[in-house]
């Protein structure tokens, strides 16, 4: 996504235009491929203006290319859509879920609250982030509530029907009502996808910084403030206290995608590999 604005949003763009990815995970498990957000798909791609909003179409400067989908990326590893047996969402937005239609096998999962704040959107920003068009042929939902044992201190849901124990949801409400973080216990250590949970990569450290652009769309398309605030100082305060064990990244930011993909060397992040074995 190349919103205008270049630094003003991303940090680093020299240009009118900044550059914004939709940072997507893939998980390789004993118990097939298990996909974290799916950012747009084929079908975005194909008919744009049929299944998005064009306030936001033009407001984030989408891209409408097909090598930025899920599936070609996966496809481009040499596996096939029919290999991703799950997908886990950290919320319904049209960005993070444009892709569900293209892994019809697939069983979804997300929060209870994020599906029933998906079905009764409220006012213009709800009706633009949420896209009934993009999944309402999904077939195979599991819907889940918080409770049981924490993680680090947050709420979480474990034991995710289908899926291996190292995967949790982590409630991270406020960005949208059902928002949450997706953990993932892997040999080097705990991943977290924090989706949108923070939107660029200084508000994890101890500066808090965020620029101007992406200040103001966290307020703009923000649900709860005060949770979307008390959950990401725990979130910087969690990436601060237990970055040894512990590595956080959010769904826009290009420089934390770049790190994780080994392409940005000295980064702390760098270690990472964007698909993990269990």
């Amino acid at each position: 996504m190349c919103p205008i604005g270049g630094a003003l949003f991303d940090g680093f763009s020299r240009g009118l235009k900044a550059h914004l990815v939709c940072h997507c995970l893939l998980v390789e498990t004993n118990r097939g491929l298990v996909l974290v957000d799916t950012g747009f798909g084929t079908r975005d791609i194909q008919s744009p203006y049929s299944r998005l909003s064009p306030f936001f179409i033009h407001f984030n400067g989408i891209q409408f290319d097909r090598q930025y989908t899920a599936v070609d990326r996966i496809q481009q590893l040499g596996f096939s859509p029919k290999d991703v047996r799950h997908i886990v969402l950290t919320h319904l937005d049209f960005d993070h879920a444009g892709g569900l239609e293209d892994f019809p096998e697939a069983t979804v999962h997300v929060m209870q609250a994020e599906m029933e704040g998906a079905r009764h959107p409220r006012g213009f920003i709800g009706r633009g982030r949420y896209r009934e068009k993009q999944w309402d042929e999904v077939k195979n939902w599991k819907f889940y509530a918080p409770g049981g044992e924490t993680w680090f201190g947050f709420e979480a849901v474990r034991d995710l029907e289908g899926l291996p124990p190292e995967i949790l949801i982590v409630p991270l409400a406020g960005h949208t009502r059902g928002h949450a973080g997706i953990a993932i216990d892997t040999p080097d250590g705990w991943l977290l996808h924090a989706g949108d949970a923070y939107f660029y990569r200084h508000e994890m450290d101890a500066t808090g910084r965020c620029t101007p652009g992406l200040r103001f769309y966290q307020w703009m398309m923000e649900i709860d403030r005060e949770a979307r605030l008390f959950n990401q100082n725990r979130l910087r305060a969690l990436s601060i206290d237990r970055a040894n064990n512990v590595r956080l990244f959010c769904s826009h930011d290009a420089v934390e995608l770049k790190a994780f993909t080994g392409e940005l060397k000295g980064d702390r992040t760098n270690k990472s590999h964007p698909v993990e074995s269990f």
